[in-house]
């Protein structure tokens, strides 16, 4: 979430960064909420001054044996106002909450300014495109043939899921064990479980809601459940609207869009031990986007699914080593771009084509042969303390106050989309695919896969 206290105290600062985002930020209506906010802060302050004054009026004439039935009746009126402006202090904290949670992240300085992809900047390639002397085939046709199925999926569920059998299954959980091995042998991260099922007020904390809601899956859970959205309680709301008619955020369930919600949210509520930093976790799960906005891209195949799998890595770190925890994992990614031996390139993402929560994002995109372009198969983003802001998620350092962490989090990689490169980039002629050396331990050791029946 924003830094209110920079709100307050640079708006136009602010401002002026969200613009590179080409976002302009409402300060009227910020105005307007603080306005109010600082009202009921000074009326509030009034009677408690009153109230105090009374008190010792009281005491002085219990002392003397005077009659105290007045000021006593003036202190009840006092607290009943009191309580009345207590109440309309936290709606107006709830409204100025509720607006803080739909502003993105302002950009770090170093990125360029744009409106989309076409105005990123590449940083570096690696690998060249490989010269074919045959016609190239996609991944649907190279994978159908070795049990890759959309048929079964869409008769089974719908459009945009797969169904993987024998061989392409195989390779599938192949790639996504060497993704694994290597963060968690050469990276230094700790592999996780986590629920594939989140509350809303976790999705919260990562920024997902309430901003993007259209893009996830709710899960009905009967009488309880508000399948057709709602307003998103915010973090300072949530305690207090728990008992008020419908389901609040943490009892509304949603299917995680990726592992970085849960493992980032670790740490909400929590003050860690900056001895314990930096903190680097990473988990293989499955990720459901209903992918609101995007009918009729990438249709075919498994560029764009409902249900996909990917590596995630996640990093908690001190505000000071955030940047350079930044380009670690960024390496971390292209490492396991280089063993499965694709051609790819790093490009820094201009201001408008970031992320909600992101202060800074690098895309790795790796080559398909089959689209004869450059594909995203991983996004690594430093977030700054705007996540941590929203989960209250600190560190300490011996005696001193408790600070926001910085939290990063990078694909490391998209599982379906790494399996689409290492069909189409190492295709032999006759439909086989040579196996990546880095690979060949999780596949008993073979060199190429064929397809059925030859």
């Amino acid at each position: 979430m924003l830094d209110i206290a920079l709100l307050r105290k640079h708006p136009d600062l602010v401002a002026q960064r969200l613009a590179k985002r080409a976002y302009t930020i409402d300060l009227e209506r910020f105005q307007q909420l603080e306005s109010s906010r600082r009202g009921l802060q000074v009326e509030t302050e009034q009677l408690q001054s009153q109230r105090n004054t009374l008190s010792k009026q009281i005491g002085q004439r219990k002392a003397k044996g005077e009659d105290v039935s007045e000021p006593m009746a003036q202190v009840a009126a006092i607290a009943a106002s009191l309580d009345a402006i207590s109440k309309a202090n936290d709606r107006a904290q709830d409204a100025l909450s509720e607006w803080l949670s739909h502003i993105p992240n302002p950009p770090h300085e170093s990125v360029p300014e744009g409106r989309d992809s076409n105005q990123n900047i590449e940083i570096r390639r690696w690998g060249a495109p490989k010269s074919f002397d045959f016609a190239v085939k996609d991944h649907v046709a190279l994978g159908e043939a070795m049990g890759l199925d959309f048929e079964t999926a869409s008769h089974l569920t719908g459009s945009r899921f797969v169904m993987m059998r024998g061989t392409i299954a195989r390779l599938h959980r192949a790639i996504a064990s060497l993704m694994l091995d290597t963060h968690t042998m050469e990276h230094g991260y700790q592999e996780c479980y986590t629920p594939y099922i989140v509350n809303g007020q976790t999705l919260f904390g990562t920024g997902q809601l309430p901003k993007f809601e259209e893009d996830l899956f709710e899960i009905s859970r009967g009488s309880h459940s508000s399948a057709s959205g709602g307003e998103l309680i915010s973090s300072h709301s949530v305690d207090r609207q728990a008992a008020a008619d419908g389901p609040t955020a943490r009892e509304r369930w949603f299917l995680i869009p990726t592992s970085e919600v849960p493992l980032t949210n670790l740490v909400a509520d929590k003050i860690v031990d900056a001895s314990s930093l930096p903190i680097r976790l990473t988990a293989h799960t499955p990720c459901f986007r209903s992918e609101a906005g995007s009918h009729g891209r990438d249709t075919r195949g498994m560029i764009r699914q409902h249900q996909f799998d990917k590596v995630e890595m996640v990093q908690l770190v001190h505000p000071e080593s955030s940047y350079e925890a930044l380009e670690h994992m960024v390496q971390h990614a292209e490492a396991i771009l280089k063993k499965l031996e694709l051609p790819y390139r790093v490009m820094l993402l201009c201001a408008g084509d970031m992320g909600f929560a992101a202060a800074k994002t690098y895309d790795l995109e790796v080559w398909l042969p089959g689209q004869e372009s450059y594909r995203e198969i991983s996004s690594c983003s430093n977030c700054e303390s705007f996540q941590a802001r929203r989960m209250q998620a600190r560190f300490r350092a011996r005696d001193a106050k408790p600070e926001l962490l910085h939290t990063l989090n990078g694909s490391g990689l998209a599982v379906g989309r790494a399996l689409v490169g290492v069909l189409e980039n190492h295709q032999l002629a006759d439909g086989s695919i040579h196996v990546p050396e880095a690979l060949r331990p999780y596949l008993g050791g073979v060199e190429f896969l064929k397809p059925s029946g030859s």
